[in-house]
């Protein structure tokens, strides 16, 4: 038993102490000895747990923009105005919850599938949980990579560095070194796909936990980024085979809140299409951060308060939405946004994984048949099978706008195809993790790159006098000359590590500029 629970201190150079990491970790994986045992450790050490969310991802893009009406909130503040060293708070450093989770959960499935190795018995669940490990490692070295790394470009990808790779549940007496990108995705590829032989013809045990179809939708992104466009259509075609359907948002009722909040407003009560149960939901797990996560208070979703939130739609965001106007109303708007009816442009807020009495779904760690279908298209774009990729992207559109005003968008072929593309990836998809991702991989694009500076304003709340004020703008440039577009690597583990850990391009201290 003592064995096993040493085995636990393995990533210690992630927390920079042995102490505090075994203080945290659950003792459950000492005396973990039958499948039954190994899967209520996989449940509750591997996958993310319900509360947990990482809500900074959403403050670096351009789908958000402040909105301060009530107090400060600047847990976010630094990922927002994309500081020098994000993990900041009124000066001091804390530490990287999203680095320090996704290794110590990492940590667990190492064990679980070593652990697994010893099992003779019931042969279809000990290949049930293994692909689950798989699937689950390969979806946080992902995570990890497109945050502390450059997005994957073919030509520089074995040299550039990617993150630290641990595959074994025993001690090693080093410090850590970081792998390639290259290596580092082709960890993730075999992961998944060794999860995909495991978990074909397995019976799915909830949308909580790992299935085939969810390694498969989960293979047709990655294999987006990695530019292999015949096996990502491959990987789309197998989840569409599954028990999935698009909903249609004509068949919603949008209703106006009735009566009055203690404002006097009445709100457009958002209705709930994007959770657990949703038949158009694959897998998820996690937190929503979306609506009043990240907020003010921390107010939960369906609040009276929870029009306070630190951050709404950006206008850029929510003019996507009338982008292809003359093709019909977009019906998303009001499904996605909380919308203040006495400012309804100005206090637009993202509602997505909304909960009433169903289940919320993740923000970041979420998988829907719609982005199946966007990967798909895009494959096809990319293959050069333009038609194709335009009846995909109609499968969508007709459950997505007016039907009495529905027409089918004119014909698109090459660089205006593939910026259709995007663009309706990012109405479709906001607020589930993939606008940030998306905007690195747009800018390293090896046929069709595009990049963008974007710009947020800074606003400061003075609690005495009830007063906003505007501080200033602040700008990322353009991708090639900007290295925030990858965070840095937490000083704890850098520190721990005594300089084999080498760290990201310094990001510059940036100065706010008055516009306006």
């Amino acid at each position: 038993m003592m064995k096993q629970y040493i085995i636990l201190s393995v990533l210690i150079f992630l927390f920079g102490s042995c102490d505090s990491f075994l203080k945290e970790y659950s003792q459950d994986l000492a005396y973990a000895e039958t499948i039954t045992d190994l899967e209520e450790v996989l449940i509750g050490n591997g996958y993310l747990d319900r509360g947990t969310s990482f809500k900074w991802l959403h403050t670096m893009d351009d789908d958000l923009e402040e909105s301060v009406v009530n107090s400060n909130y600047t847990d976010y503040e630094n990922f927002f105005i994309w500081a020098s060293y994000p993990c900041t708070r009124n000066n001091t450093v804390y530490r990287d919850e999203t680095w320090v989770t996704l290794y110590k959960n990492i940590s667990a499935i190492n064990v679980v599938l070593s652990k697994l190795k010893d099992i003779s018995d019931f042969p279809e669940e000990v290949e049930r949980l293994r692909g689950e490990c798989h699937f689950l490692r390969g979806f946080y070295y992902y995570f990890l990579v497109n945050t502390y790394a450059k997005p994957y470009v073919k030509e520089s990808a074995s040299t550039d560095l990617g993150v630290p790779l641990k595959t074994t549940e025993y001690i090693e007496d080093i410090y850590f070194k970081r792998n390639t990108v290259e290596e580092t995705y082709a960890l993730i590829t075999s992961d998944l796909e060794a999860s995909a032989r495991l978990l074909k013809g397995k019976a799915h045990q909830s949308g909580f936990q790992a299935n085939y179809h969810a390694v498969q939708a989960f293979l047709s992104r990655v294999y987006l980024y990695l530019g292999e466009y015949e096996a990502a259509l491959q990987a789309a075609d197998s989840v569409l085979q599954g028990d999935y359907a698009l909903l249609d948002y004509n068949e919603f009722a949008q209703t106006v809140a009735s009566p009055a909040d203690i404002y006097g407003i009445h709100d457009i009560v958002p209705v709930d299409v994007i959770h657990q149960t949703s038949v158009e939901t694959i897998f998820t797990q996690g937190a929503g951060a979306f609506a009043g996560n990240i907020s003010a208070f921390g107010i939960a979703a369906g609040s009276e308060l929870a029009r306070v939130n630190r951050y709404k739609a950006s206008e850029d965001l929510v003019q996507m939405y009338s982008k292809e106007q003359d093709w019909g109303t977009d019906l998303r708007p009001t499904f996605f946004m909380y919308v203040n009816q006495t400012d309804p442009t100005s206090k637009r807020y993202i509602q997505k994984q909304t909960t009433s009495s169903l289940t919320t779904a993740s923000s970041e760690f979420l998988l829907r048949l719609p982005e199946v279908l966007l990967n798909k298209a895009e494959a096809l774009a990319m293959l050069g099978k333009d038609a194709e990729a335009m009846a995909v992207l109609e499968e969508l559109r007709v459950k997505r706008i007016v039907a009495a005003e529905y027409k089918e968008l004119d014909a698109r072929s090459g660089k205006k195809l593939i910026e259709l593309i995007r663009d309706e990836r990012r109405r479709e998809l906001c607020g589930e993790g993939h606008r940030w991702f998306d905007l690195r991989r747009y800018a390293v694009h090896p046929k069709y790159p595009s990049t963008k500076e974007i710009v947020h304003d800074h606003y400061f709340y003075d609690n005495s006098i009830r007063q906003v004020t505007y501080v200033g703008s602040y700008k990322l440039n353009m991708y090639e000359s900007e290295p925030a577009y990858v965070i840095p690597i937490p000083q704890h583990v850098i520190e721990f590590n005594k300089g084999n850990m080498v760290d990201n391009e310094t990001r510059p201290d940036r100065e706010a500029f008055i516009r306006f």
